[in-house]
């Protein structure tokens, strides 16, 4: 077995940095609910990606102090190189809870500040970023689900499992609606709500466009403790 050192303050940093990669997050937390050791084999098909993506992101984990490995114990009439198994390695990082995303806002306003010119203005150009964004990431997850045409049930239920993924928190109130009980960019939200509250629409607007939940809208909710944005079932009218 390979077990590495406790990481200190610059090892912790470099865990949390390496978690904002979407697919070692999910990779990661995959390995921490599994009962065992897990493969490359098993980690890429959880995930849905290939076994050569998942070993590479396996082994950053494990450079970064996240996991740990060790060789299969193959059976005496197995031939051949002995497969590495993961599994969380014993250490603490601190994280911020609830989560927060301020590192996804410095993207969307970076590529805001650099596309200014083609959109007008700052704001256009920042709502844009936003939109291309859950565009890009829900696109991604319905080509892994393939969930064909989908109901507003199930739209919802699709949208607010990636919605957790990024940290918003959602709940499901009733069968027509998620709330979202966290905002990943708060506290930022708080010195320019009416900028984060457009960003998170237009994001949502992008994620559902990105599964072609055509039954779903983003709606604008604001309230105290939560997220601008609910994610709500269309009503069909006569």
């Amino acid at each position: 077995m390979t077990d590495l050192a406790r990481p200190d303050e610059h090892g912790s940093i470099q865990a949390v940095a390496a978690l904002a990669e979407d697919l070692r997050y999910r990779l990661y937390g995959y390995a921490q609910t599994a009962p065992g050791p897990v493969s490359r084999e098993d980690a890429a098909e959880a995930v849905g990606i290939s076994r050569k993506l998942a070993a590479f992101h396996l082994d950053k984990l494990v450079d970064v102090g996240l996991l740990r490995y060790r060789f299969h114990r193959a059976g005496a009439a197995r031939v051949g190189r002995r497969p590495k198994m993961y599994e969380p390695a014993d250490i603490d990082v601190q994280v911020s809870l609830p989560a927060r995303r301020h590192a996804v806002l410095a993207d969307i306003l970076t590529e805001a500040v650099l596309t200014e010119d083609e959109h007008g203005s700052a704001k256009a150009a920042a709502e844009r970023a936003a939109h291309k964004r859950g565009l890009a990431a829900a696109t991604t997850e319905r080509e892994r689900l393939r969930p064909g045409r989908l109901g507003s049930e199930r739209a919802l239920t699709v949208a607010g499992e990636l919605l957790s993924s990024c940290g918003f928190e959602p709940e499901r109130t009733d069968s027509s609606v998620i709330r979202l009980r966290n905002c990943p960019f708060h506290p930022i939200a708080q010195s320019a709500p009416e900028l984060v509250c457009r960003l998170n629409h237009t994001f949502m607007q992008g994620l559902i466009e990105g599964l072609q939940a055509t039954t779903v809208e983003a709606a604008l909710a604001p309230a105290t403790g939560r997220c601008c944005v609910e994610l709500r079932a269309i009503t069909a009218t006569s």
